[in-house]
């Protein structure tokens, strides 16, 4: 049997998201949530579909950037469907400037994607929210004129551009209002300074003129009803707003009700950082349930044993990279076709600390460094690992080492401000055993002197 190295490499790339509604994607799907603490999907899934079928739900999803939350949330979502519902998901960072989100932002965005999706239902003319969106066509057209006239240099000439009275359909039109302003900071600043004030009216316009005849005719099809899944919204940059809110903060708490308010079920993912601010009381406050969490899949327990079962399941999520074709079962006959040894595919999952993308980025610089020769050597990823280990460690200040080694000798982080940061710069990850979470240190930075007592 022989192996295709360009193929390997381009079923290993690490940004790459799997989609299970796709033959392809599906032969690659490893299924960790045997490992991570429970089965947060299917709870998930549950809720949706049986407990809260008819109620309009709303959940926080949360872990660390690029530990599988997309994937799985694309496997809820073909879930979903095949129980009926209508599921719109769409990568938020695509319609969003995550440096500058204001809550109304969020809200036209989920209106568009939601009335693409839903364009072969025949409904009645959303007045109010034709309304609110030509006010502010008009306001950012003025903007544009004003700007010309007072001779600033703005990315864009002449008006806008479009008129909701030409005939355009309603998520046309506000996508043209959400790229415009995207791109453009003094015309976002506009937008959001005139539906700041009209958000409760364009909550209850999207509700009431959009998601509720939708949920309607979707039902009168056979359809169980109406799920958002709004992905991406993690990567929200936590800068200040201009009265010095974070922006996390001030777009998770206190626009909260804004973010339950739509009369569907919706899903948003949520920064993890947001898990160890001062603020996390509050904001559990404000939503029916806490957070889900989807956690490192461990690849030892708390008190530095071996764990088997998460070893077992990174082993075949690597070897389905190779061998797609083959049942799982047959897989590691041909480890030796793919390693020079089974000790360097189990070192290469321990160095991941069980982060899903970062195992697949460590593989595809090992695959890079061979030279296009197979097997891969060990003496080659610890080269790889070593020079992760040197990117990393250049970020880390004093303080952040001192951090890092009480993670190492108590398995436990605070609310501390430099937590948070170390958990975002995935210089610790976050595990779950039997519910109860526990901490470590990325196992790239493991042997480092500054890590010593």
């Amino acid at each position: 049997m022989m192996l295709n190295i360009r193929d390997f490499y381009q079923r290993v790339n690490p940004s790459q998201t799997l989609d299970v509604s796709k033959a392809a994607d599906r032969t690659l799907y490893i299924d960790f949530s045997s490992v991570r603490g429970g089965e947060i999907i299917a709870d998930l899934r549950d809720t949706i579909t049986f407990y809260a079928s008819d109620d309009p739900t709303c959940v926080l999803f949360t872990g660390h950037i690029g530990c599988g939350k997309s994937t799985e949330l694309l496997r809820l979502k073909q879930e979903l469907e095949s129980d009926g519902f209508h599921v719109v998901y769409f990568d938020s960072n695509e319609d969003l400037d995550m440096a500058d989100v204001d809550i109304g932002d969020v809200l036209l965005a989920i209106a568009r994607r939601v009335g693409e999706s839903i364009d072969s239902l025949k409904l009645e003319q959303p007045r109010t929210f034709r309304d609110l969106l030509q006010k502010a066509t008009r306001l950012m057209n003025t903007e544009v004129e004003l700007s010309a006239e007072l001779g600033v240099a703005i990315p864009m000439v002449g008006e806008v551009g479009f008129n909701l009275d030409d005939g355009l359909s309603l998520a046309t039109g506000i996508g043209k209002i959400t790229a415009k302003a995207k791109n453009d900071s003094l015309l976002r600043d506009r937008l959001n300074q005139f539906l700041g004030p009209q958000k409760t009216r364009l909550l209850e316009a999207i509700n009431r003129e959009l998601l509720e005849p939708a949920i309607a005719q979707l039902k009168q099809k056979g359809q169980q009803g109406l799920v958002v899944i709004v992905d991406s919204l993690e990567k929200l940059i936590n800068s200040p707003k201009p009265y010095g809110r974070p922006q996390q903060e001030y777009l998770y708490i206190d626009q909260s009700e804004c973010l339950r308010g739509l009369r569907c079920h919706t899903i948003y993912t949520m920064p993890l950082a947001l898990k160890f601010s001062s603020e996390y009381g509050h904001l559990t406050q404000r939503y029916p349930d806490d957070p889900r969490v989807l956690p490192m899949v461990p690849v030892q327990r708390e008190d530095g044993s071996a764990f088997e079962a998460g070893m077992v399941l990174l082993r075949q999520m690597v070897l389905a990279r190779a061998f797609p074709e083959l049942p799982e079962g047959d897989r590691l006959a041909h480890l030796n076709l793919v390693f020079d040894e089974p000790e360097s595919l189990d070192r290469l999952c321990q160095a991941s600390g069980g982060h899903v993308r970062d195992l697949l980025r460590l593989l595809s610089a090992w695959i890079m460094k061979s030279r296009r020769q197979l097997p891969l050597n060990r003496a080659t990823l610890e080269q790889v690992i070593r020079e992760r280990c040197n990117e990393m460690s250049l970020q880390i200040s004093d303080e952040e080492w001192d951090l890092l080694r009480q993670v190492s000798d108590r398995k436990r982080v605070s609310g501390d401000e430099g937590y948070k940061t170390l958990i975002h710069s995935r210089l610790v990850f976050e595990y779950r055993d039997q519910g109860i979470s526990w901490f470590d240190v990325n196992p790239i930075l493991l042997g480092v002197k500054d890590l010593s007592p």
